[in-house]
């Protein structure tokens, strides 16, 4: 005979146990139960709540999943039947659209949907996703319901889930008199949960993200996939349409992309409308939504000549038959995003350059570019010559140090840092007086104008006025050696030399007539990427004796710029040959030795 203590304990066993076996079968299946529509646009589907175990099951609850006998199971949880804001059973919670509880009356006078979004496993590929809104323009104001099918941006995602009995709950055993003893040896005991084991209710109801994160996809409203697309090279040089653009990464891709030349005009790659049709959400989850401006299109012939249009309409695709060949015009080549966001994470702008060319029926693999780059709102971005290494056609950087120690202090105007003597047609230089032109990288300039010399004019004040002329008006003293040098790295600018050649012969009057910039480069970095780095800047400046005096004098002042590549031929180099070297055990010629 059993003690009342044990029928006690045995009674608290199944009360817990039949609590917890009611919440397994309210487990949503992946039945999706049909309602009515509550909008025009809108599917509408009774979505269905945990109730507490001693609620009876209501109609549209799903009864406890099954296991598939498919090879690839479908989920078990049901989106639309899910809803984690219904706390008060029998009573329709404040702006909770999911709520069953809620009528069309309720829906009224919601201010908003606590939870907006509603999705399942977020590891699998692909899953469906419950969306929940307010249209509050309509009137009545109502609730709009969609299922839409959710596609997981992330390239590790799980695409089949072969193992059946983690896609569903398992009913536990309910112990008895037969089974007590054994499920007290398989257990480890009654223990209490603590607060870290129950979910919290702010976690399961935590507010929608107010603003964007640096790698957050940058979601937009009227795209299938839900975030901005921005195709690029994964496994090969292919491009995949599946990449997201993420908030603050800037990226700069080419890939390939197969084309048909008779399919040109039906391609959604090809065609501008695809990349200036998204429109961006300016935070996730947000109603607010940013449209996507064209600044610039320009178009690009067969023999490579750029025009660019005036107007900004949408142009498509036009295939074109030319006797022997076929083309296709107004083809996208690059895409160019620009998004202006603020300091609260929020998308304020976005712009869109875009290149279009014509593409012949021979090209069967299309070359595609592109850019996104992110500004702050309020500032301006700082162009640079290079990144690193400087490029061909960019002027150098160049800069002040007022002091040991200090920083480089630059001129906002970049093509204002390091200039020389502009040439005029009258080459007068008192008219060209102040007209100087950039030093751009790997340009060989030469340049000059005659001075006009009449009457008496003193030596030391036409030596200075024509020192002004070659050096302009304030002359750095260092150079960045990259094209994305920042100013508070010293290590990285290099000192400019200046040497003078005077005349041969002392205590005359010396006048600068030539000035000779002499910029020295190397290729720095991998072979198959090299980047220009400056390593010497060298200024000479080359004076002359003071003409005789007359009534007219002409004196020919000239600036030359030259680029010296010194770069050192690449060497393959080897690895040395491995030596031996081994020792032999002490009693190894034992005996002989």
């Amino acid at each position: 005979m059993r003690s009342p203590g044990l029928l006690s304990l045995l009674l608290v066993v199944l009360g817990c146990c039949a609590s917890a076996s009611a919440q397994a079968v309210a487990t949503p299946a992946a039945a999706i139960s049909a309602a009515t529509a509550e909008d025009f646009d809108a599917t509408e589907a009774a979505p269905a709540t945990l109730r507490p175990s001693g609620s009876p099951r209501t109609p549209g609850t799903p009864r406890a999943p099954k296991l598939s006998s498919d090879p690839r199971p479908t989920p078990v949880t049901d989106v639309a039947a899910l809803c984690v804001c219904d706390l008060s059973p029998a009573q329709c919670d404040v702006n909770c659209c999911c709520d069953p509880d809620c009528s069309t009356t309720d829906f009224s006078v919601f201010s908003a949907c606590s939870v907006s979004v509603v999705t399942g496993d977020s590891q699998f590929c692909s899953q469906k996703a419950a969306i929940y809104s307010l249209n509050l323009t309509a009137d009545p104001p109502h609730r709009v319901f969609k299922l839409i099918d959710q596609i997981n941006p992330s390239i590790f995602c799980i695409h089949i889930s072969n193992y059946k009995p983690a896609l569903s709950f398992t009913n536990p055993e309910i112990p008895n008199e037969n089974n007590f003893d054994q499920l007290m040896k398989t257990s480890s005991g009654f223990t209490m949960h603590s607060e870290s084991d129950v979910p919290s209710i702010a976690t399961l109801d935590a507010p929608n993200p107010t603003k964007y994160e640096y790698g957050v996809p940058l979601q937009t409203a009227n795209t299938s996939l839900g975030f901005l697309i921005f195709p690029s090279p994964l496994t090969s040089s292919l491009c995949t349409d599946n990449n997201p653009a993420a908030f603050l990464v800037e990226q700069a891709v080419e890939c390939s992309r197969r084309v048909d030349i008779a399919q040109c005009e039906e391609t959604e790659a090809l065609r501008m409308a695809h990349y200036s049709s998204s429109v961006i959400l300016r935070t996730p989850n947000s109603t607010i939504q940013v449209p996507i401006k064209i600044q610039s299109v320009t178009l690009q012939s067969l023999n490579k000549t750029l025009t660019r249009l005036e107007g900004h309409r949408i142009l498509r695709p036009a295939l074109v038959n030319t006797g022997q060949d076929r083309l296709c015009s107004n083809v996208v080549l690059e895409v160019k995003y620009s998004l202006t966001y603020t300091k609260a994470g929020q998308i304020w702008e976005a712009s869109l350059s875009l290149l279009l060319g014509t593409i012949s029926s021979a090209v069967t693999l299309l070359q595609q570019k592109f850019e996104i780059h992110f500004i702050q709102l309020g500032t301006k971005p700082i162009p640079l010559s290079g990144n690193p290494g400087y490029v061909v056609g960019l002027p150098l950087t160049a800069g002040f140090q007022p002091q040991k120690g200090s920083g480089i202090i630059q001129t906002t105007n970049r093509h204002g840092q390091l200039t020389i003597l502009r040439s005029t047609l009258e080459q007068d230089c008192l008219s060209g007086e102040g007209l100087r032109v950039p030093v751009l990288f790997g340009y060989n300039v030469q340049s000059g104008c005659q001075l006009r010399l009449t009457g008496t004019i003193p030596c030391g004040l036409l030596a200075q006025k024509m020192q002004d002329l070659l050096r302009g008006q304030s002359f750095p003293n260092y150079v960045a050696a990259f094209g994305n040098s920042q100013a508070q790295d010293v290590q990285d600018w290099v000192p400019v030399h200046f040497i003078t050649h005077p005349s041969g012969v002392k205590g005359s009057c010396q006048l600068p007539v030539a000035l000779g910039i002499e910029v020295k480069w190397t290729k720095y970095g991998s072979l198959l990427n090299p980047q220009a780095r400056i390593v010497n800047v060298t200024v000479q400046l080359v004076s002359i004796l003071e003409p005789l005096p007359g009534p007219e004098r002409t004196v020919i002042i000239s600036t030359a710029v030259t680029f010296v590549d010194v770069s050192a031929p690449a060497e393959a180099g080897f690895r040395a040959l491995p030596t031996i070297n081994a020792r032999l055990p002490f009693n190894f010629f034992f005996p002989f030795v």
